[in-house]
């Protein structure tokens, strides 16, 4: 087995823009859906909470005083979440690409945990600045949550994209 120091290192190499897309787009319908199911089965609490606190980026901190199902607001979060979720794969594939992080699926998932983790630290330390509402989300359960959806992403983008296209 001959080891690669510098299989890492920067080359210029484009993202496969689609794939990375489309990696964003699942990896953010499994966080929806764990969400979805944590709410439910283990704390209990309203499934649409979630949904209301990612609407009020965009409809306003007044989408937080509903608390059943609004379809509407439902709408403004999906559209919100899956807009986000493609954003931060086009991110996390601009990051793999050049250092050729895809490498093996295990380099892939350890990547995506710690863009998991970047992107807990920015949306519920850094963005509560703007939307203060987030920081009750603070916790354990939405940082696994987070390191799934880049893992997730990393893994997807992995399998989806094209080489040397």
């Amino acid at each position: 087995m001959e080891l690669h120091l510098s299989s890492h290192r920067w080359e210029r190499r484009l993202p496969d823009w689609p794939a990375a897309a489309v990696a964003g787009l699942a990896a953010g319908a499994i966080l929806m859906v764990l969400e979805l199911l944590w709410s439910t089965m283990v704390t209990g609490t309203n499934p649409w909470m979630t949904s209301h606190m990612v609407a009020a980026i965009v409809a306003g901190p007044d989408a937080l005083q509903v608390t059943d199902f609004d379809v509407g607001l439902i709408a403004a979060a999906l559209a919100t979440h899956y807009v986000l979720g493609i954003v931060f794969g086009l991110v996390l594939a601009a990051i793999i690409a050049p250092f050729h992080l895809d490498s093996s699926s295990g380099m892939a998932l350890s990547v995506g945990a710690a863009f998991g983790v970047a992107l807990y630290l920015l949306n519920f330390y850094g963005m509560v600045r703007f939307f203060p509402w987030f920081a009750d989300m603070r916790g354990w359960e939405t940082l696994v949550a987070h390191m799934i959806f880049g893992m997730s992403a990393a893994l997807i983008y992995r399998k989806l994209e094209r080489p040397n296209r």
